[in-house]
């Protein structure tokens, strides 16, 4: 047994058993940690703040590379069981794709409730298109958060590149917001993912190619509004020819998206996906990267 077969046993799990109870997950420990430590920070002035938030950061991390580690020091086949659950704990293919395909439907409230659920911004107000937008738009996005960026790592480092990976982007949705009580507590944390996405997010935009060509690089010259997270989007907007909108940050050019392009942009999706496996799958069995064995 090797680092493919556990690759190929967290795929398995992922794609048949999804997401591991939430009390046993790691993600949601990250989460918990770093919501605790939040809270019970005091804030107190802006260099203090972020040095205070950097040490969070810092926990979470270094008990996300503890994680990562413990198989090493297991026994077999103990050893290789803890590394399949906790890669597969890293990634979400089934969930991701379950999430956002309940927004396929024609029940605008029914809708607006499904949205809710898989972004941050307010859907209350979102006319049917936006909301459709706003499905699309977290799909793309999160195809680089949950499966492309923490197997990327994995591909480089082996399973503490993916696990550090998803307690920084972890950390990130739970600090990384620009408003009076983030603002610097939040910034290292936001700053770090910025750099660990960075080239994620642009590989992302190189697998839709095969998909729309052209289009997709020059959608990609038009994505200038965020470091990151709109580069997947753009590409996204490009393939499905819809605009992709978020008011007063971003806005991709293409006719309205539709109810259906939902389900249009989950089959890209699921092209994007196998694309990937493929992908890793032969540059481990090459072995052209130089991956720590679990």
């Amino acid at each position: 047994m090797g680092v493919l077969t556990v690759f190929f046993l967290a795929l398995l799990w992922d794609l048949l058993l999804g997401e591991p109870p939430a009390k046993l997950h790691p993600v949601v420990w990250f989460g918990k940690m770093a919501g605790f430590l939040d809270k019970r920070w005091k804030r107190k002035s802006p260099l203090r703040d972020f040095l205070a938030g950097t040490l969070v950061a810092l926990i979470v991390v270094i008990f996300a590379l503890a994680l990562s580690l413990l198989p090493s020091y297991l026994p077999f086949p103990l050893n290789y069981a803890l590394a399949v659950y906790l890669l597969k704990s890293s990634f979400a293919i089934r969930s991701l794709y379950e999430h956002v395909a309940r927004t396929v439907t024609r029940k605008v409230e029914e809708k607006r409730k499904a949205v809710s659920m898989i972004v941050s911004r307010d859907t209350r107000a979102l006319d049917e298109a936006h909301l459709n937008s706003a499905s699309i738009e977290s799909l793309a996005e999160n195809l680089n958060d949950s499966v492309i960026a923490p197997l990327f790592y994995f591909l480089l480092f082996g399973l503490p590149g993916a696990l550090i990976y998803r307690a920084v982007n972890t950390l990130d949705a739970m600090l990384g917001y620009r408003n009076e009580r983030h603002e610097y507590f939040g910034k290292f944390s936001a700053r770090l993912d910025d750099i660990l996405n960075f080239i994620p997010a642009r590989l992302t935009v190189l697998l839709y190619l095969p998909f729309g060509g052209r289009k997709v690089l020059r959608y990609y010259r038009l994505a200038r509004f965020k470091l990151n997270s709109d580069k997947p989007i753009a590409a996204m907007s490009a393939v499905l020819g819809v605009w992709l909108e978020k008011p007063g940050i971003y806005r991709f050019p293409g006719r309205t998206p539709e109810n259906d392009d939902i389900g249009r942009a989950l089959r890209v999706y699921w092209f994007i996906v196998a694309e990937w496996v493929i992908i890793i799958s032969l540059l481990f069995a090459t072995e052209v990267f130089p991956c720590l064995s679990p």
